[in-house]
């Protein structure tokens, strides 16, 4: 209020706002030390709770929808999860592009590409828990949908994440502002997952009789995917919104050719481990992500439940990030991975050996969400890591952010298409009754595999290829110091250059 006060003289001549958007006083990014404001880096963290929240509610909820509510057939399902999904990650890497060769505009490289995917994402979204009436259309429409929705978040998400580069040139502050990110993603998994879960799981119970299509028990549960999806597209504009006005991106050096920088970001040897590590451990836990709920429902018995057991495990990873961020600034990123990811393995185990038990699957829903906290919070905080180790590498490069951050959301989407496919179509194997009040014992054997066995493997592999990954803290500190060094080196080369303009 008072900067406008100050500038009503301004204003009155035809004060021109956006082309002083980058110098307004609102919510400042950075304090005169350089460091980032509680403010700034709560704003930056709530832009990524739209990725989670629509996440976590198509991850536990889009497989059982397309099979009990819009009918599809497990093979039709199957394809549109694999495509969707593999169309997804297709699109990381073209974005990346795009984004990367973006020119720098009055808010930013990154914000424009975030506020204007924001509305068109929504809507796509909304129309993807929609059953259309014509039975022949049902598999386009959720195809034609579920790939636009994934193209137009893409948009938001590629640049959200590369924007970590362009918040601080400081590494604790990026690591800082990413703890807080990764607080804000799993709150928002647990928004997503609530509000699916509670508005969904207490509109029908599978079992009713009269739960045809048609009938009022359908109805009903189509009605209450519909009001859970408005909720969320509410949600995701609000908080896109808060980002934008909320924080301001440092201006970046100029991009380099994408093909250049995919030839070097692909060659660097730290970056693939790194890549390679997160694939099997992120593909353990979208497998249990992704079929989490049919165990519950079928395999357990629980389908009274199952939505609260996927509260507790999203409550739980919400609780553990601020502990998994005191321990690896103690101990350090790898042996977080270690402890953190392997945390689950004996309760993965657990819950298919013993008999059902509700209070066994509320204690393991607690342990995973410990375990899904560390798996959420350090990819995007060891990624930054190898950007510096990369700009020690390769000095005179320069605008590759968005090439990292891209193909690394590349490949796990990629193999989060993989592991919907699969399993899907596993069930479809071994039999899956659609809308059945109970499956054969081949479907509650091919779900214990998937949510216990396939995960636990994956882990170990991931866990394997990060004995390999050569950042360790030592080399980080190192990184940081040399890339302070640059810094104050391009300073003074910048003072000295205006000192001697002056002179001429």
């Amino acid at each position: 209020r008072n900067y406008f006060l100050s500038q009503k003289s301004g204003l009155s001549k035809g004060y021109d706002f956006w082309s002083n958007w980058s110098s307004l006083p609102v919510l400042q990014l950075r304090d005169e030390s350089g460091r980032l404001s509680v403010c700034s880096k709560l704003c930056y963290a709530i832009g990524g709770a739209p990725y989670q929240i629509t996440g976590s509610a198509l991850g536990f909820f889009l497989q059982i929808y397309l099979l009990d509510v819009a009918q599809l057939d497990t093979f039709y399902a199957s394809i549109i999860l694999f495509v969707g999904r593999a169309w997804d990650a297709v699109t990381d890497p073209t974005v990346g592009f795009l984004v990367s060769r973006s020119r720098w505009t009055r808010c930013g490289r990154m914000m424009p590409w975030i506020l204007i995917s924001t509305p068109f994402a929504v809507l796509t979204y909304f129309l993807i828990w929609y059953v259309p009436s014509v039975e022949q259309w049902k598999v386009l429409w959720y195809l034609i949908f579920y790939c636009l929705f994934q193209s137009l978040q893409t948009c938001f998400h590629v640049p959200y994440s590369a924007l970590t580069m362009f918040i601080s040139m400081d590494q604790k502050e990026r690591d800082s502002a990413t703890a807080y990110r990764m607080t804000a993603e799993v709150l928002g998994s647990v928004v997503g997952t609530a509000i699916q879960g509670q508005i969904v799981g207490g509109a029908i119970t599978p079992c009713l009789p009269g739960n045809l299509e048609g009938s009022p028990g359908m109805t009903c549960c189509k009605r209450a995917y519909l009001i859970a999806s408005a909720v969320i597209c509410v949600l995701y504009v609000l908080c896109a919104a808060v980002l934008f006005l909320g924080v301001r991106e440092q201006e970046g050096t100029e991009p380099m050719s994408f093909f250049e920088g995919m030839r070097m970001v692909m060659g660097y040897g730290p970056y693939v481990k790194l890549v390679m590590g997160f694939l099997f451990t992120s593909l353990a836990f979208m497998l249990l992500e992704g079929n989490f709920a049919l165990f519950i429902s079928y395999t357990m018995g629980f389908r009274n439940d199952f939505q609260n057991i996927l509260l507790v495990i999203m409550l739980s990873g919400t609780l553990s990030i601020p502990f998994w961020q005191w321990f690896l600034t103690r101990f350090g990123k790898k042996t977080a991975v270690y402890i953190g990811i392997t945390w689950a393995v004996p309760f993965m185990i657990l819950i298919v050996c013993i008999e059902s038990s509700l209070i066994v699957a509320y204690v393991v829903s607690v342990a995973a969400g410990v375990s899904v906290a560390a798996a959420f919070l350090l990819p995007w905080s060891m990624l930054p890591d190898v950007v510096d180790d990369f700009k020690v590498k390769n000095p005179d490069s320069s605008g590759h952010e968005a090439i990292f951050y891209s193909f690394y959301v590349f490949f796990t989407k990629f193999a989060s298409g993989i592991s919907l496919g699969i399993s899907t179509l596993s069930l479809d194997f071994a039999g899956y009754v659609t809308r059945g009040c109970s499956q054969p014992d081949a479907v509650n054997l091919t779900l214990k595999v998937l949510v216990s066995a396939a995960p636990v493997v994956l882990i170990f592999l991931g866990l394997l290829i990060f004995k390999t990954y050569p950042i360790d803290e030592e080399r980080r500190q190192g990184n940081r110091k040399l890339l302070q060094a640059m810094r104050d080196s391009n300073q003074d080369s910048d003072t000295e250059s205006t000192e001697l303009g002056s002179v001429v």
